[in-house]
């Protein structure tokens, strides 16, 4: 990975701002909603105590008949299509069998039973078997006394009750209803005759066959209703902008005041999206008691005097309420609860802005540190880059020093930092790399100038001794002068090759340029090498286009002699070799193969390095192979800017050695363009 992707990736640490910062505004909103559900917790106890200390109006059993408002006109016909709008409420008697509506429209109270019923046992209310047949009790109260009523019907139609206990002052002797059956059910409505607030209703619905309790039982109960009294005594107490609610043990609503007002400013569906993904954490779905419900469900902790708080999202977009409730206890014993809503748009409005405004300041500091951070890592990048290419520049292969890192103005070496450190440790060790190089590249001329006098010496000591020694020589003399004279020999070679290496070297540096087509003189040499081959075959490739090149035709030649030398010493009788030139981009490719043994795994480079020879020892008598013929064409390439490779065929028939040439720059005549 690349430093500067390293620094990338360190930049995208400062991911760490706006996620700290997200974390930060969950908190303070939790700490924000248990504040407000704090403060509204003890406005409703409060509220709650209050209540209990004005003496309101509240009921005193945990269980009652509960008497709904009816949005329209009641017909009393035995039909269940007037209730359709309060069925979702109906209760049921104490068995669980029944099915119970009260309803009150205008002045007039109304009720509605159904029990279901597997077989139909038909009676009268005035027949003495009414209580063995499907029957029920209505039961009335006037103060404190109950009186009962018996109604049932032999078929469908009107039904007269028929009083069970004596008259009672204010309760009238007899009434009736409608009575209606179908293939489960029978069903009964009325309206209830009595005067002013029914303050208690007893109902019981019971089957002729099987008789399963006593036929004449009854549930009674107080009658709940929306009380004017207890809503007049909550809109004194309850606090501003919020709801508030009386509920009895079972949940029915006993009272209400206020209202939740819509928020004067609804939040877009995208503030409301990221709110409720991003900042609003535990928030429960609209609840149903938000709407006009008469009964609400009552948490379980309620009923054991504990408080019941819950968030949940209003119907308005964006707003979130706040339900707070508490029981209302009088003498350790839960009469009821008290429930008080708030609604909270300000909130998420106020938590969108500010998760907006952390953004956008988490936005900018992530770009200043994310620039500065790019910035650094461009330049620190530049600057490494800087330091390899002037690596590359001053460097060659063979180990030759070729200029300086302290060139120029801006040297990588005058910095004070790492970098600057690192430069000034390369600049040191190309200049030792660069002494111990040319003391290698001397030592040749060096020897051959210190060895030429100690092999005259040898030379002129080993034709004296002939003279001098009197007679024949010994048996084995001669021998033993033959391979002194011999390995003298030799060592006159060697001194007379490297003292020629080192005069090509200096031949080649002050090599004359001029405009070569290499077609031509390649096939020129080719010519040339055609009596050479004998037996073996030789072939030549050109492009059929020519091919320039601004160098030194002589030092071309001179290494594609190299070349051919090397194949053909290496190639049997009945082989080939094949000479080629072509352009690759911008280098000019000459290439000898020939077909002969392959190369050794990793010899390729190391076979242009200087006395270095793949060729079996000389015998007695001739010149030894010093491997210098491969590295002048190693220093023609590089004269050209190239350089000279080996490989082996890919078919596994021999070798090919290759250079790569590039133009030289023309030199430029002062004051005039460069010449052509």
């Amino acid at each position: 990975m690349s430093l500067r992707r390293k620094l990338l990736w360190l930049a995208l640490c400062t991911l760490v701002l706006p996620v700290t910062g997200w974390l930060y505004l969950r908190q303070m909103q939790g700490l924000l909603r248990e504040g407000q559900a704090q403060a509204l917790t003890a406005a409703a106890r409060a509220v709650a105590r209050g209540m209990l200390l004005d003496d309101s109006p509240l009921p005193t059993a945990d269980r009652g008949w509960y008497l709904q408002a009816a949005l329209n006109p009641i017909t009393v016909d035995g039909y269940a299509d007037d209730w359709a709008p309060l069925t979702p409420w109906q209760q049921r008697t104490t068995d669980g069998g029944g099915e119970v509506l009260l309803a009150a429209y205008g002045d007039h109270d109304y009720l509605f039973v159904s029990m279901p019923v597997a077989r139909r046992v038909r009676a009268d209310s005035a027949d003495p078997r009414v209580l063995q047949a499907d029957h029920a009790i209505i039961a009335l109260r006037a103060g404190t006394v109950w009186r009962r009523y018996v109604m049932a019907s032999a078929a469908p139609g009107p039904v007269q009750a028929v009083a069970l206990d004596p008259p009672v002052a204010d309760l009238p002797d007899s009434f009736s209803g409608q009575w209606q059956e179908d293939g489960g059910h029978w069903q009964m409505e009325l309206q209830l005759p009595v005067s002013g607030a029914l303050s208690g209703l007893g109902i019981g619905l019971h089957r002729g066959q099987p008789q399963e309790q006593d036929p004449e039982s009854v549930d009674e109960r107080p009658v709940f209703r929306l009380s004017p009294a207890i809503s007049a005594e909550l809109a004194e107490l309850a606090p501003a902008g919020t709801r508030a609610r009386v509920l009895s043990a079972d949940g029915w609503i006993l009272g209400e005041a206020g209202s939740l007002r819509a928020p004067r400013q609804e939040p877009g569906w995208l503030a409301t999206l990221i709110y409720e993904v991003l900042l609003a954490g535990t928030i429960e779905p609209a609840q149903w008691w938000m709407q006009d419900a008469p009964q609400l469900p009552l948490p379980a902790g309620i009923l054991r005097g504990t408080t019941s708080v819950r968030w949940h999202y209003g119907e308005t977009r964006g707003s979130t309420v706040l339900s707070v409730m508490v029981p209302i206890m009088r003498g350790g014993q839960v009469q009821g609860a008290l429930l008080i809503e708030q609604i909270s748009s300000a909130m998420p409005l106020l938590a969108n802005r500010a998760l907006l405004e952390l953004l956008l300041s988490s936005l900018a500091a992530m770009l200043v540190a994310g620039g500065i951070l790019l910035v650094f890592a461009t330049r620190l990048s530049w600057r490494l880059r800087r330091l390899s290419h002037a690596i590359r520049r001053v460097e060659i292969s063979d180990g030759r020093y070729a200029g300086s890192l302290s060139r120029g103005p801006g040297a990588l070496t005058a910095s004070e930092d790492e970098i600057g450190e690192l430069a000034r440790r390369f600049e040191a060790l190309f200049g030792m790399i660069d002494g111990y190089t040319n003391y290698l590249r001397t030592l040749a001329s060096k020897l051959s100038h210190e060895l030429n006098t100690p092999l005259a010496i040898v030379k002129s000591s080993l034709d004296n001794l002939e003279w001098v020694l009197p007679g024949p020589l010994p048996p084995g003399g001669e021998a033993y002068l033959s391979r002194a004279r011999d390995g003298l020999a030799r060592l006159a070679y060697l001194v007379r090759a490297m003292s020629e290496s080192s005069r090509v070297e200096q031949a080649i540096a002050s090599a004359d340029l001029e405009d070569i087509e290499l077609g031509a003189l390649v096939s020129g040499c080719v010519e040339a090498y055609r009596g050479l081959v004998g037996e073996r075959q030789l072939e030549c490739r050109l492009p059929p286009i020519p091919v320039h090149l601004n160098g030194a035709p002589e030092l071309i030649a001179q290494a594609l002699d190299k070349l051919f030398d090397n194949a053909l010493s290496f190639t049997p009788d009945a082989g080939w070799i094949r000479l080629s030139l072509h352009r690759h981009e911008d280098e000019i490719l000459i290439e000898v193969a020939n077909r002969g043994p392959l190369l050794p795994e990793g010899l390729g480079v190391q076979l242009f390095g200087s006395l270095v020879s793949q060729r079996e020892s000389a015998s007695p008598g001739e010149a030894p192979h010093l491997g210098l013929g491969l590295y002048v064409v190693k220093l023609v390439c590089e004269f050209h800017r190239g350089r000279a490779t080996a490989r082996n065929l890919g078919d596994g028939s021999g070798v090919a050695f290759t250079m790569h040439l590039r133009s030289l720059p023309r030199p430029r005549l002062a004051g005039n363009d460069p010449v052509g």
